[in-house]
């Protein structure tokens, strides 16, 4: 028997990935290469506080407010005139992001495969040396995929369509989830952050696909798929939460170790995850359980005539 049929899969040396590299990133560097493209600037590619644009708490608030002023503004500004139909930007918006989303994801993959093999997955969520500089890269390319994700509601409002109090929220506090998770340098947030590239792959597909007519049976399934994420993400964020604060308060149990990352970003990431899974659940029982009933009694109504 040879050597790589004794190891495992995955940890033999012809399948392992290197640190910082993978065959994504390794041809996108080839391509821009290639083409002649300047390096990007240091503050685009770092998280460099008052140089990286959308870096302090000032621009981010401007942005956020900013983002309110357009769409309820825009909203009265639609009130009396026809809604725009818009569906070819629509759908490249949304083919765009969805695009994007599985780049970006298997790019943080190629960094963090490697890194979970070589340490085992509590030190790839709670050692600081996992905050590497090629994942702050990714997570600050993340991170302005929000901003443009705030398009969603512009979209919503030209179109007329009504807008929920979750969808203006969740667009609106996500832009600062990730501003928070970016200044306390948290470990853990690839997988939030890989959890919500995997559910906006499918959601912006699900968007772009049915904006040209496409009749999918699946949308209550994509809800269910959001709940989910939230519930994994709750849970590992709040074990990452815990144990900082109780090594740092000296609570000795057996699990207990330290996990780095900035106590506002760790309190304040929990709290906006766990407001966005009650959110969701609400969300998904006010549209398909009490739908589904509503429809159920219509249809009782009518056979007793």
């Amino acid at each position: 028997m040879s050597a790589v049929d004794k190891c495992p899969f995955f940890k033999c040396p012809a399948f392992q990935l290197q640190d910082g590299g993978g065959p994504v990133i390794t041809t996108i560097k080839t391509v821009w290469k290639h083409a002649g493209l300047p390096n990007p600037p240091k503050q685009f590619v770092e998280w460099i506080p008052g140089q990286t644009p959308l870096s302090t708490n000032k621009t981010v608030l401007v942005a956020v407010v900013t983002y309110l002023a357009v769409i309820f503004g825009g909203r009265e500004l639609m009130r009396n005139r026809q809604p725009f139909k818009l569906k070819f930007l629509f759908q490249l918006h949304n083919v765009f992001l969805s695009s994007g989303s599985l780049l970006l994801l298997a790019l943080i993959l190629e960094q963090i495969v490697p890194l979970y093999w070589k340490h085992g997955f509590y030190w790839s969520i709670c050692n600081p040396a996992a905050f590497t500089k090629t994942l702050t890269t990714y997570y600050i390319i993340n991170y302005y995929f929000k901003y443009i994700e705030l398009i969603d509601t512009v979209f919503l409002v030209l179109k007329k369509k009504p807008l929920a109090f979750l969808h203006v929220f969740h667009h609106s506090a996500t832009a600062v989830l990730c501003y928070t998770q970016l200044e306390g340098e948290t470990s853990v947030q690839w997988v939030v952050i890989g959890l919500n590239l995997w559910v906006h792959v499918i959601m912006y597909y699900y968007y772009y696909a049915t904006a040209g007519g496409a009749k999918i049976w699946w949308k209550k399934y994509l809800t269910t798929l959001q709940i989910t994420q939230f519930v994994i993400d709750l849970f590992i964020v709040y074990y990452c939460t815990t144990n900082h604060f109780f090594f740092k308060w000296g609570i000795n149990l057996p699990w207990v170790t330290d996990c780095t990352g900035g106590e506002g970003a760790a309190v304040f990431g929990c709290g906006l995850l766990t407001s966005y899974l009650f959110l969701f659940i609400a969300f998904y029982r006010n549209t398909y359980k009490k739908g589904a009933a509503a429809k159920a009694a219509k249809a009782g109504a009518a056979k007793s005539k």
